[in-house]
């Protein structure tokens, strides 16, 4: 049992000869920890403040000294207290606290520190998420003109539909009389209004291939400037007045669209017949022609219904989703894409918590030393410096029991000639023997 009681109190001796060496530079530590993330958040701060001046400067490092001196000294409260708690509930206490603490210090400090650390990376991030967006929204625009551009297919086989029902005409195949007579001037009236229609589209598909080929190369440029060197500050005005550039160009592909007047087109084609006098020479050659007009007009309707819905279907087509490009500093790009820069928000966090590990490393080595010290003789814990500062606080104590009182010298007794009392001779009663 003795030999047991030693060994606990060896290795109790044995931590705190550890526990003091560590505890030499333990402070130098954690003020390099403090001011280095100090020095990140200085260069975070600086990226959310306006201006270059001297009180934009000096608003800097007040903060950063303010986050260095809070750190250092939230962490010396922590590693000098909490170690020595001996209940469950002041520790809980104290690790509640360091808990609200380490969240105050993530809010005042660890973002800006990966604002500092990613804060570049993170804005290009975002303009290359901008480049990703600007490009599709400019393909899905080129897509739905391109949709519209096809509609001169079915323009121009439904004018040509009318054109050969003109000639049919002409040989008299549909009314019966040949000639062109009233039943021709209806079909090629439609067909000269399909025409025009078709030549309108057709004027507008090298507008369409222009404006994509211009948004294609703003890209390009956009995409440049995401990875070219330099600050990205600059970089970013840049990119802003391309995206601008190129937002007018994508809201101009969809204003080429020819579906909406495709649309139109197609209702007016059977709404608007100018029918001529018919001029046949004899009734029964007047009711042959209206009777064939009646059928195009039939006709008409059904090719007209048949674009209409063509340039509906193009019309419902989903248009590209808005995208406005937006400048975002460099804290609030971290934020935005933290999960992207998962490895610079640990680092930043990392420096700021990375004295959470200490305090806990001492509170577990000074459990284990009063672990060690429960049922051991105060004699057997006493180092050999402890017993001899016992032995000579013993010492002094017995010195000061043995030293005499100190007394002073008796006062001299004044004689009656000069006015003093005299010495006065105590008498001894005589002793009688019997």
């Amino acid at each position: 049992m003795s030999q047991k009681r030693d060994r606990r109190a060896e290795e109790a001796r044995e931590l705190e000869g550890h526990l003091g060496v560590l505890d030499s530079f333990t402070g130098t530590a954690l003020g390099v920890l403090a001011v280095a993330s100090g020095i990140y958040t200085y260069l975070g701060v600086s990226s959310l403040l306006d201006g270059d001046g001297a009180m934009t400067s000096f608003a800097a490092i007040a903060y950063s000294t303010a986050v260095s001196v809070g750190i250092f000294v939230f962490w010396s409260y922590m590693m000098r207290l909490l170690p020595a708690m001996r209940s469950a509930r002041s520790r809980l206490g104290l690790f509640g606290a360091m808990g609200l603490g380490s969240l105050a210090i993530i809010a005042m400090s660890s973002w800006l520190n990966a604002a500092a650390l990613a804060g570049a990376a993170a804005v290009e991030q975002h303009m290359a998420e901008t480049v990703q967006d600007y490009q599709g929204a400019l393909e899905r625009s080129h897509e739905i003109a391109l949709s519209a551009q096809a509609l001169e297919r079915d323009v121009s086989r439904t004018r040509q539909s009318f054109e050969d029902l003109s000639e049919q005409e002409a040989q008299g195949s549909l009314s019966g009389l040949a000639g062109r007579g009233a039943v021709f001037r209806v079909l090629r009236q439609k067909a000269a209004e399909l025409s025009a229609l078709e030549t309108q589209i057709a004027a507008q598909s090298e507008q369409v291939e222009t404006a994509f080929d211009t948004g294609n190369a703003l890209l390009s440029r956009m995409r440049a400037l995401t990875v070219e060197p330099g600050e990205v500050e600059a970089r970013s005005v840049e990119f802003s007045e391309l995206a601008v550039r190129l937002a007018g160009l994508i809201a101009e592909l969809r204003q080429l669209s020819v579906a909406p007047l495709v649309q139109r087109a197609a209702r007016d084609l059977s709404a608007s017949v100018v029918l001529p006098e018919l001029d046949g020479s004899t009734a029964g050659g007047r009711e042959a022609q209206g009777a064939t007009i009646t059928s195009v007009l039939q006709v008409l309707a059904q090719r007209a219904e048949t674009l209409e819905n063509a340039a509906g279907e193009v019309i419902a087509m989903p248009p590209p989703p808005e995208t406005t490009y937006t400048p975002v500093s460099a804290a609030d790009a971290v934020i935005m894409y933290a999960g992207n820069f998962i490895p610079s928000w640990a680092g930043a966090i990392a420096i700021d918590l990375l004295p959470a590990v200490l305090v806990l490393i001492l509170a577990i080595t000074q459990g284990a030393i009063r672990a060690s010290r429960e049922g051991v003789p105060i004699e057997d814990r006493m180092t050999v410096a402890e017993l001899r500062a016992a032995l000579a606080a013993a010492r002094e104590v017995d010195m000061s029991y043995d030293a005499p009182v100190p007394q002073g010298p008796p006062a001299p007794a004044k004689t009656e000639a000069e006015g003093e009392d005299r010495p006065r001779v105590q008498e001894v009663p005589p002793v009688w023997k019997a």
